[in-house]
């Protein structure tokens, strides 16, 4: 680099930075009523042409958020970037431990947990799961059958999604039934982890002076963090009484049973309990916003919905049970589910840190393992790359138009070796969900969109009359 480029160089303290007020920091100017990635995403196009913003914390962070195609393309370079574990994540930890999602970098059994675990979640493996994904549905299409039947304020669709997300990852991952559809209430086990997740992002706006105020919920959420651990050190105990031989084909077995391969070491059960936790949290609570998004959407626009339904009668038939390559076949569902993850993707920030020294944007000054906040809500509606980003359009998704477009401009699923593993999962679970609802009942538009201020995005107050379709 030569030497005026050197000296033109600018540190990451000179960027655009949110007011600032004793105790609080910017907390006053960080309220959303869809929470507080909705106002990172209102900031990164305030400072589109920059790019970069900090925003100074109680805790005396200065977390700095990325918003734009451009910077997102470098911070996507794996041979710059890692991922760094950043804003809720850090206090999702205490429950996730260092399972796939929250292990830090340079932890080894994330490349152990991985190299035992992918193998289970590629494409080609999640066949064996597809039993489980029309079980929970069943079960769900039956739920909102009754519903239907009585004349009720309609269904509640987040909280039916959740169920249902949880139902099936429980399911394929280690051989349990929460019985959600069984009872009005959610689960226990649900409840807590409910209230962990959002602890991990409410820690994060309480300014350290006000700690003894909230002692009380700290109090709870280490009481969830056990009775989460009991439940699922308990699964763990009951699978090794049973002899291997007769265990069920889920991910719990394939991780009791199977050595790294490079290593030839086996995951300890306390990992184990960390990546189950992981699959519920990750393999539920984001695909439930996604379908609930989704079903949106499709409520709202009767075009797209008949067109989804001409396709799922096509490719599955109006009454036939679907079979994995049925569900592949779904292009448009397909495509409108990426549309969904765009607009509304269900982890709204990816946090990346430079590996060594180096410059952005060929000018600021970015030191190693200093965290940048990604804001994926953000770069997935820059309009120097999406037009009309606001506009839901599944024609984005066409193959021409995925390859005109930079790579980085779309990442729902994270970055890189630490991209989301179940993604495969995820989306053939959404598919069939999404195709089987269509094919059941007609929607009643449910008014405007209203985001939750949640850690995964939600609809707030989604209730949606749903009536079985006339055959």
């Amino acid at each position: 680099m030569a030497d005026g480029t050197l000296k033109n160089l600018v540190p990451l303290s000179e960027l655009p930075v949110l007011p600032s007020v004793p105790l609080l920091a910017s907390l006053p100017w960080l309220y959303h009523r869809e929470g507080f990635m909705a106002r990172m995403a209102e900031l990164a196009e305030r400072h589109r042409h920059v790019g970069m913003f900090r925003v100074p914390m109680p805790d005396g962070r200065e977390p700095i958020f990325v918003g734009n195609v451009s910077l997102a393309t470098e911070l996507c370079d794996e041979a710059r970037f890692e991922k760094q574990l950043f804003g809720p994540l850090v206090h999702i930890r205490d429950f996730a431990g260092d399972g796939l999602f929250t292990a830090l970098p340079d932890e080894a059994n994330w490349h152990k947990a991985n190299r035992i675990l992918s193998p289970g979640f590629s494409s080609a493996s999640i066949d064996r799961y597809f039993p489980a994904m029309t079980s929970a549905l069943d079960e769900l299409l039956e739920h909102w059958r009754r519903a239907a039947s009585t004349k009720n304020a309609g269904v509640d669709v987040v909280a039916d999604m959740t169920k249902l997300t949880l139902e099936t990852i429980s399911i394929a991952g280690f051989d349990y039934r929460f019985g959600s559809f069984g009872t009005p209430e959610l689960h226990p086990f649900l409840k807590a982890l409910a209230r962990a997740l959002q602890e991990s992002i409410d820690v994060l706006r309480r300014p350290p002076l006000f700690a003894p105020l909230y002692a009380g919920r700290r109090a709870r959420y280490q009481r969830d963090i056990t009775s989460m651990f009991d439940l699922v050190d308990r699964v763990i105990v009951e699978r090794r009484l049973v002899p291997q031989e007769q265990w069920p084909k889920d991910f719990l077995s394939l991780m009791l049973a199977e050595a790294d391969p490079k290593t030839g070491e086996r995951l300890s059960d306390e990992n184990i309990r960390y990546q189950i936790l992981t699959f519920l949290i990750a393999g539920h609570e984001t695909t439930a916003g996604l379908l609930a998004f989704t079903f949106h959407q499709l409520a709202r626009s009767p075009e797209l919905f008949q067109a989804v339904r001409r396709e799922v009668d096509e490719g599955l038939g109006t009454d036939d049970a679907p079979t994995m390559k049925d569900v592949m076949s779904l292009d448009l569902v397909r495509r409108v589910l990426s549309e969904g993850l765009r607009l509304w993707p269900t982890v709204p920030s990816i946090a990346r840190a430079a590996k060594e020294d180096t410059v952005l944007a060929g000018r600021y000054e970015v030191p190693k393992g200093r965290p940048l906040g990604l804001l994926v809500n953000a770069i997935h509606r820059d309009p120097s790359v999406w037009k009309d980003p606001l506009k839901f359009d599944p024609d984005r998704f066409l193959p021409e138009a995925v390859k005109a477009r930079p790579s980085a401009a779309y990442k729902p699923f994270g970055i890189g070796k630490r991209a989301c593993t179940g993604k495969h999962f995820a989306l053939v679970e959404a598919t069939v969900c999404v195709a089987l609802v269509v094919r059941a009942f007609d929607f009643a538009d449910p008014g405007p969109l209203s985001v939750a201020p949640t850690v995964s995005p939600k609809p707030k107050g989604f209730r949606l009359v749903v009536t079985p379709r006339p055959r």
